[in-house]
């Protein structure tokens, strides 16, 4: 294939940054003109303040329309201060915009795939994370669910306008929390039992409205309480059993575009979303656990799991088995709508794992953040200070608060060390994903047309120049790993139709026998469902074709168009000259 022709070069975005969001449209913009052949920016729809949220569409033009292909979908930063989540599909849009060409497997990706990327789908969100004084709020700037300030309690932000938000410590007797004996800069939980020691009550970095009582301190939800990632249809749940959800299933704009543009688009096999942190990629289901789910669909998407695993280095495990927020509690999102509604794959990849980088290998992705050895908080401390410049874990430092009087600020500096790697380890984090990202869109279904032909049915009257009868065929193949449904979820939702055949006849053309349009049957890819030592053979052998033909009445030297359908494996044409 001819490499697109480059117009200009292709911008050099800083990865160790995090891009407010006139730079990131800025950037997006300048992709679009650099290759105009590749890549289409496209706005996917308005946040609730109103910014576009961009959506950018990669294929090779020349090869075809993005919707006639197999597509991928890829979108991050749902929630608002987990911006690494948006440099990785950055990372992944520059890795394929400037490997087009000159990379054989970039190059076959973008020539026979569709990509929708979506690096930032929760702006306003965002926006508020990269304030000068930050506030990270979990997703939506919409209050929710109601719109009104709290008129008490503690309220989180940046008191002492150095762009972060830690926490404060207050020496109290009854405090919960303790210096480590061997370091103190550390605070550990106090022992069961533990009395006649120095401790601390410790809470986020806030302030306090109207005031202080001198007793009672209570820390504010945040006014703007939604969790978008809670809005999507599949086991929408009320807010008493779900914290976030919306007043309703795509209640919320950003939301709603998601699902709309997706419903719209059934090429889309597969999605991928990035969030932060944890270093693990999550499968389906959240709500079902292993041995409830349709066993062809859990088998492949382990099997797809372990390649990500084999790629990127991070575990891959099942969100319902492995990564409860509680063990009597489930959580719904993207993943469940899209594989539980529309039969697609789906992966949560939570970037970054902190305590990993310092060392700690033994872990529960979860419930380490519940409890864990005093040791490993020396091992994190240690990492701040070696690889971090101290600044992981920030020193505690006096500061007259104006309520509390005297307090002291400082320890974890969760928004740029937990939720997000440190500058210099951002761009080797998105780097991780774009090899497994590009086998995933390989392994999508792709339509091909495998073969097509006419057999005149009576000679004479063609020989004599008048109308002949033709019997006309299509044969159309599945090029890709998976099936033209790509689950068995999509064949009992009925969200995969079969192949569809159409045959288009000009004038002086009619049928003899058969329709204009033909539903055939559903498409096998070349995955092997057994090894070669199983005791029973694969009988389907040609599984992955499908034939279609008609009777025509036409002249020889007459065109015919004929094209084919099946989804999520894209769209085919040809045209067949009689004679």
């Amino acid at each position: 294939m001819t490499p697109t022709p480059l117009p200009s070069s292709l911008p050099t975005p800083d990865f160790a940054r995090f891009y407010r969001h006139d730079e990131l449209t800025a950037l997006l913009r300048a992709y679009a003109e650099a290759r105009p052949g590749l890549v289409e920016l496209r706005e996917l729809g308005r946040s609730h303040e109103g910014r576009p949220i961009w959506l950018m569409v990669l294929t090779n033009r020349a090869t075809g329309a993005d919707d006639t292909k197999p597509a991928l979908w890829v979108d991050g930063n749902i929630h608002a201060a987990e911006l690494t989540a948006s440099t990785a599909v950055l990372y992944w849009l520059h890795h394929l915009l400037s490997r087009h060409g000159s990379d054989a497997e970039v190059t076959q990706l973008l020539d026979t795939r569709a990509l929708y990327l979506v690096p930032r789908l929760n702006p306003d969100g965002a926006e508020l994370a990269l304030a000068d004084r930050p506030r990270h709020i979990r997703s939506s700037t919409r209050p929710y669910p109601f719109d009104e300030p709290p008129v008490d309690g503690l309220t989180v932000q940046d008191i002492d306008g150095d762009g972060r938000i830690l926490q404060m410590r207050v020496r109290d007797p009854h405090g919960g929390w303790k210096p480590h004996p061997q370091q103190p800069r550390l605070l550990i939980p106090r022992e069961p039992g533990e009395h006649g020691g120095t401790y601390y009550r410790v809470m986020p970095e806030g302030l306090l409205e109207p005031g202080f009582d001198g007793t009672t301190i209570r820390v504010n939800k945040d006014v703007e309480g939604l969790d978008l990632n809670r809005n999507f249809p599949a086991y929408w749940r009320q807010e008493f059993e779900q914290l976030g959800a919306g007043p309703y299933p795509t209640s919320e704009p950003e939301v709603r575009a998601m699902v709309d543009f997706i419903v719209r688009h059934p090429n889309i096999g597969a999605a991928v979303s990035f969030h932060t942190h944890s270093g693990v990629i999550l499968r389906p289901m959240g709500t079902q656990s292993d041995d409830d789910m349709t066993p062809e669909d859990l088998w492949m998407v382990k099997r797809l799991s372990e390649l990500g695993s084999r790629l990127t280095g991070y575990p891959a495990v099942s969100t319902f088995h492995d990564f409860k927020y509680h063990p009597k509690e489930v959580i719904t999102g993207t993943q469940d709508w899209v594989y539980e509604h529309l039969g697609a794959l789906f992966w949560t990849v939570e970037i970054w794992a902190p305590n990993k980088e310092a060392g700690i290998t033994d872990y529960d992705w979860i419930h380490w953040y519940r409890d864990h050895p005093p040791e490993d908080d020396l091992k994190l401390l240690a990492w701040s200070d070696a690889q971090c410049g101290g600044q992981a874990h920030v020193d505690w430092r006096p500061f007259r608060h104006p309520q509390l009087g005297e307090v002291e600020i400082g320890g974890w500096d969760r928004m740029n060390y937990w939720r997000n790697p440190p500058p210099a380890l951002r761009e080797r984090e998105a780097a991780r994903f774009p090899a497994w990202l590009g086998r995933l869109g390989m392994s999508l279904p792709r339509l091909e047309v495998v073969a097509c032909g006419a057999q005149r049915v009576d000679g004479d009257a063609a020989a004599s120049g008048g109308d002949a009868t033709w019997r006309v065929h299509l044969v159309v193949g599945n090029a890709g790993y998976l099936p033209s449904h790509v689950t068995k979820r999509a064949l009992e939702r009925k969200t995969a139709r079969g192949c569809v055949f159409h045959i288009e006849l000009p004038e002086g053309a009619r049928l003899v026998t058969g329709t204009p349009r033909v539903e055939g049957p559903t498409l096998e890819g070349h995955a092997p469902k057994n090894s070669l030592q199983a005791f029973l053979p694969d009988r389907e052998i040609t599984a992955d074709r499908a034939r279609v033909e008609w009777w025509v009445r036409a002249p020889a030297g007459t065109t015919l168009a004929l094209h084919a359908t099946a989804g999520r494996a894209g769209s085919v044409r040809t045209t067949l000259t009689l004679g």
